[in-house]
């Protein structure tokens, strides 16, 4: 099968960009070498490294060397002089010097390789994909480190006249910009995970909040583009990292591995080949909906998000107009939306 493989991190990824090497292996493994890798944040990391032919293992022990301060150093100097004009938390030399003796100085124009990187012009607003036709000059480690600056945390990057950002920020699973390279089925490896509750946010300080804020932007972003797709299909894999910290440093084997085992699990739930699927987001499965009417309030924001799932009964109750109900992994924020977590699904199809 010939497919176009998305590596994506959307909100409070850091290191669990690491995940997508392991999702690598598994597609590897299976035979499915992708036709061209989409890298968006830490994800464009382990892309480009793709991309210049880096063997798996190689990426794996790298990975398992990186350090925190191989990463991120807090910029003194510019928060002490420049207060509230200094351009990010973090310096940029660290993360600089680690892309560097990765990817080199090679331009999208001498990859082997198919990469294209998710960017944003910080002053246009505008999309920006490194390594498509009229983009592919620019150096591939000025556009990771692009792809990796989430705003006020890393520095913005300047590229041939453009200020660029996280791509994230505008598309944070970049699965349209695949169309402008092939309509081939799409295997797009989600680490920003399901929307998971947290507590105590507010106590640690400016970074955990701003990126906790992003992290919420950035799950509905990623639902909202999907809702109403209907180009290619598209596998989406979500390792379980939600829990896990951006700054886990001590995590990297059981990223790794989870990463490896989500793709795995992912793809033999498949019904058939990739290549026979229909559009859509995959996989896909019946499951019984429904609402505890003791939890319910009935504040209708269920029925306001997905009113063809969900509607308002004569007691002013939600309930679900079907009991059947075939959803993609799309579904399950409906899970979290739920004020009262009034809402539950159990998997019928297929058995467990």
């Amino acid at each position: 099968d010939r497919i176009t493989s998305i590596l994506a991190r959307p909100g409070r990824g850091g290191l669990k960009g690491l995940t997508h090497i392991g999702a690598l292996r598994a597609l590897e493994e299976r035979g499915l070498v992708p036709e061209a890798v989409i890298g968006c944040s830490m994800g464009s990391l382990v892309a480009a490294a793709w991309a210049i032919g880096m063997p798996i293992d190689e990426m794996e022990n790298r990975a398992l060397a990186v350090e925190r301060k191989d990463v991120f150093r807090i910029a003194h100097f510019d928060m002490a002089l420049k207060r509230m004009l200094a351009p990010a938390v973090y310096r940029r030399e660290p993360l600089d010097q680690l892309i560097q003796s990765i990817v080199g100085d090679v331009t999208f124009g001498e990859l082997e390789r198919q990469l294209v990187i998710n960017t944003v012009d910080l002053n246009s607003g505008q999309q920006v994909l490194w390594g498509l036709p009229g983009l592919r000059e620019a150096r591939v480690a000025d556009a990771v480190f692009a792809s990796c600056a989430l705003p006020g945390i890393l520095p913005p990057r300047e590229i041939a006249g453009r200020v660029c950002i996280d791509g994230a920020v505008l598309e944070n699973l970049p699965v349209r910009a695949a169309l402008a390279l092939n309509r081939l089925p799409i295997v797009a490896i989600d680490v920003g995970g399901t929307r998971v509750e947290r507590t105590g946010v507010e106590r640690k300080g400016f970074v955990t909040t701003y990126s906790r804020g992003l992290e919420i932007v950035m799950q509905t972003l990623a639902a909202e583009h999907l809702h109403d797709w209907s180009g290619p299909p598209v596998v989406l894999v979500r390792p379980k990292v939600e829990r896990i910290s951006m700054f886990a440093f001590n995590r990297t084997p059981y990223l790794i591995a989870e990463g490896y085992r989500a793709l795995h699990e992912t793809l033999a739930a498949l019904p058939e080949g990739l290549d026979a699927l229909p559009p859509g987001i995959h996989p896909q499965r019946e499951v019984r909906v429904r609402v505890d009417p003791e939890r319910c309030v009935g504040c209708g924001a269920c029925v306001a998000r997905a009113p063809e799932i969900f509607h308002m009964t004569g007691r002013g109750l939600a309930e679900a107009t079907a009991e059947a109900q075939w959803w993609s992994p799309l579904g399950d924020h409906l899970l979290t939306a739920c004020p009262t977590h009034a809402i539950s699904a159990e998997q019928t199809w297929p058995p467990r």
